[in-house]
């Protein structure tokens, strides 16, 4: 029967997501907002098809755990370390300053200075989840902004043990108030652990379990290795994400990182949905209805209040106003902490039911604010914070270059050394201010957008070439001209061999961004450890022979990774014995 519960569950999951969250993003609304309001409307408020959203949500809060576990694979120790600043200075500012300012307002509301204080520390707390998916959904999370908001949250992660241990000094029947030296000396000893057994144990283990060649045992590795983590982090009170992104972090230089991504991101991907439809559930719409001034008036004051003192920080660091305000804009929510938070309150009386029920709604309904606050950020907000518009451009030339930074601004030299005039565009407005300076008539727009392309005299040009860093914008771009305009031809960038598999996928020869480069210094390798000029050139002319036909061979296949495999072997065995016949036949000595 329980079985059967669970397949009916499933099954309603899936339909609402399938449904909604398609076209909250065909909306440009996100994906987030389409789980929530899924959530909100499945749940025991309204439809009334799922009746215990918090059993669901501490079960789907594990697809948390392995987003910061994927985010630690992609990043090195260095890379950590140099987010130290605002780490501990940003994150320290932001936690301290929004507790400080919330429970002074709450006290001017008439709570007492526990309850007050209570909610200072609930509404410091940004979801992690909701945050850093919008940020990697809009590609975003590498901006300045972006790794600022990342570094916030994290030191919102540290703060779950003080924050814990200030909610039972503050509570009406402690029986031990201060430091718990010895919960800090637990915590100390598990972070070490893991960095210990990481550098140690877990990659033998993991080279082990390679080598049985069996995907699902290697997968259930993964799945283990992050369970692990969470229980051994969460039994000393520290944050379970936080564990996962150590031992992703000090996996990163490992070998088997781009496996262990490949295995858990699709199970992150679902639990993250299940996790926003679990706190879109959570929203008690009959509570909202009966007190609807004070749930929203209440929850838009919270976000008015974080987006201030965010604000004021990224002035502080010194970012300037668009990555102030996507750091705002992406931690201006209350974070799911807070609905764990509030229930110990309540469990140990220091705050009232009644309390927690509107607390808890307007928890959830500042998480709705947050994928609308990044719509308008990055739909409108460019042009209203004072951002230049697109240049009118006012040639018609036969070459267009949409991207002229390092690899645009090479063939735009050859071009006009030639005599050729062609019409630069670039999206950066620091770039294009720089590029004036040194004489070039550069315009300030977006490329990839229809409507800058025919300004352009895309029509009438004879070749587009395409160098923009964005690899979906490339993709689209390139589409758009092939499809309007067959006749343009198009040199086009590809800054990895996945993007050169899609380019050419589109009959188009890309031009991989640093494979000539490697080639010329392979040659220069070559030359210093014995082989003569004409020998090396000979070996380099083989091998982007061999690499161009493997890309052609692959392209079909690339899909399919073990048949990818065993054709990439094939393919070294083959270069290997073309390159010994070439040498026999230069070589007199054999």
């Amino acid at each position: 029967m329980h079985s059967v519960d669970f397949l009916v569950q499933a099954a309603i999951y899936l339909s609402f997501a399938i449904v909604l969250v398609p076209i909250f993003k065909k909306l440009g609304l996100g994906s987030v907002l389409g789980y929530l309001i899924a959530g909100v409307l499945l749940g025991p408020h309204a439809l009334k098809l799922i009746d215990d959203p918090e059993h669901v949500m501490h079960f789907a809060e594990f697809g948390v755990v392995l987003m910061l576990f994927l985010i630690g694979l992609e990043l090195e120790s260095q890379k950590v370390w140099a987010l130290r600043r605002l780490l501990f200075g940003m994150g320290g500012l932001q936690v301290t300053v929004t507790i400080a300012v919330t429970t002074l307002l709450a006290q001017q509301l008439h709570f007492s200075w526990q309850e007050a204080l209570i909610i200072g520390m609930g509404v410091a707390m940004s979801s992690t989840a909701i945050g850093l998916t919008a940020l990697i959904e809009k590609k975003q999370l590498q901006t300045p902004g972006g790794q600022a908001a990342f570094a916030t949250l994290l030191f919102q992660d540290l703060s779950v043990i003080p924050l814990f241990m200030l909610l039972a000094w503050i509570a009406p029947n402690h029986e031990k108030a201060g430091f718990d030296l010895w919960a800090m000396i637990q915590a100390i000893s598990a972070i070490v652990a893991i960095i210990v057994a990481s550098r140690t144990v877990l990659k033998p283990i993991m080279r082990i379990i390679a080598q049985t060649g069996l995907r699902e045992v290697f997968v259930s590795f993964s799945l283990l290795l992050v369970i692990g983590v969470s229980l051994a982090m969460q039994s000393v009170g520290l944050s379970m994400a936080l564990g996962t992104f150590l031992a992703g972090v000090l996996l990163a230089g490992s070998e088997y990182r781009y496996e262990l991504r490949l295995d858990i991101e699709p199970v992150k991907g679902l639990l993250l949905g299940l996790f926003f439809i679990s706190v879109g559930m959570t929203v008690d719409l009959a509570l909202i209805m009966h007190q609807p001034l004070i749930i929203f008036g209440f929850a838009l004051g919270i976000v008015g209040i974080k987006i201030c003192v965010l604000l004021g920080l990224g002035r502080l660091f010194k970012y300037n106003f668009r990555d102030q305000l996507l750091l705002a804009f992406s931690l201006s929510q209350v974070g799911e902490f807070a609905f764990v938070l509030f229930g110990a309150a309540l469990s140990q009386q220091s705050i009232s039911l009644q309390s927690y029920n509107t607390l808890n709604a307007i928890v959830a309904v500042s998480m709705l604010f947050t994928p609308l606050l990044l719509l308008l950020y990055n739909r409108f907000l460019t042009l209203q914070c004072g951002e230049r518009p697109k240049d009118s451009i006012t040639e018609n030339n036969g070459v267009i270059i949409a991207g002229f930074g390092r690899f645009g601004q090479i063939i735009g030299r050859v071009l006009v050394a030639k005599g050729i005039t062609p019409t630069l565009i670039d999206n950066d407005p620091n770039q294009v201010d720089l590029t004036r300076q040194f004489g070039w008539r550069c315009y300030y727009g977006d490329a990839s957008r229809l409507d800058v392309l025919v300004e352009a005299g895309i029509a009438e040009a004879q070749l587009l070439v395409i160098a923009l860093n964005d690899t979906a914008a490339v993709l689209d771009m390139a589409k758009l001209v092939k499809q309007r305009w067959p006749k343009v031809a198009i040199v086009v960038r590809a800054r990895s061999r996945t993007d050169a598999f899609d380019l050419r996928e589109m009959d188009l020869n890309p031009i991989r961004e640093t494979f000539y480069s490697s080639l010329e210094a392979a040659r220069q390798a070559l030359m210093v450890i014995g082989e003569t000029a004409a020998s090396a050139t000979k070996i380099i002319q083989h091998f982007e022979q061999h690499d161009q036909a493997q890309i052609e061979a692959t392209l079909k296949i690339r899909h399919d990774r073990k048949a990818l495999s065993s054709m990439m072997e094939q393919g070294r065995n083959d270069l290997k014995t073309l390159l010994e016949m070439e040498r026999s036949t230069t070589d007199p000595q054999t």
